[in-house]
């Protein structure tokens, strides 16, 4: 395909994902992209994955970093990867290896279709009891509070256009929605159904105390 991308990742205590995430995105990307860079933002982890990064980084001139000096939460880091960008298409995915790398040439395709952003929508839910009551909660806050009308089919594997960036340019807030900035910007939003992959590594990093501020910050700052 002629695109560009940059594929967005927020890091969060994954050391031992790290590496089999890079190893298939850049065996993927150079089949479906003409050039490409992935951005890997480190939110804070406890655990060794900076280090990992900066080895990663050594060995792969695609991947570039940033490094948090706390946990600022996965919508910041995602926020501070798409303003740090390169090129025209923008990739956001989680670290977990449950987004598959082989399904974003279908993504991109779809967005080329179109749109300007295309969700990777969950045949079913993959992950604990606990999770899936969160992602349930936080699509009912964006649907009723914020009047998104497609948020039950949100997730954190998206592609959509850089370009979409401007419209939040002058936000500057510390409570952030990446799904709400987004559609500031366009309502030529569509999904594809995507079979995710079983977590095999590590544990959620969410907590209940994480999805009721989450939820209320979105609430109150966006509402």
């Amino acid at each position: 395909m002629e695109i560009d991308c940059s594929v967005v990742i927020p890091v969060y205590n994954s050391m031992n994902s790290l590496n089999i995430l890079i190893d298939e995105l850049i065996s993927v990307l150079p089949g479906i992209t003409r050039d490409f860079e992935i951005l890997l933002i480190n939110d804070g982890s406890n655990d060794q994955s900076w280090q990992i990064i900066e080895e990663i980084c050594q060995h792969h001139h695609e991947v570039r970093a940033i490094n948090f000096t706390r946990n600022f939460g996965q919508h910041n880091a995602i926020l501070c990867g798409i303003r740090k960008a390169r090129y025209g298409i923008i990739i956001t995915m989680d670290d977990d290896l449950q987004h598959p790398p082989q399904a974003i040439k279908s993504m991109l395709t779809k967005l080329n279709d179109g749109y300007d952003v295309v969700y990777g929508t969950p045949v079913d839910e993959t992950h604990g009891l606990f999770r899936n009551f969160s992602s349930k909660l936080v699509k009912w806050a964006l649907r009723t509070s914020l009047h998104l009308p497609y948020a039950e089919k949100i997730s954190a594997f998206r592609v959509f256009r850089t370009n979409l960036r401007h419209f939040f340019d002058n936000y500057h807030n510390v409570y952030v929605s990446i799904d709400v900035l987004l559609s500031w910007g366009t309502t030529k939003i569509s999904f594809l159904e995507i079979e995710y992959r079983e977590r095999k590594i590590g544990t959620s990093q969410y907590t209940l105390r994480k999805l009721l501020t989450h939820t209320l910050n979105m609430v109150l700052g966006f509402s």
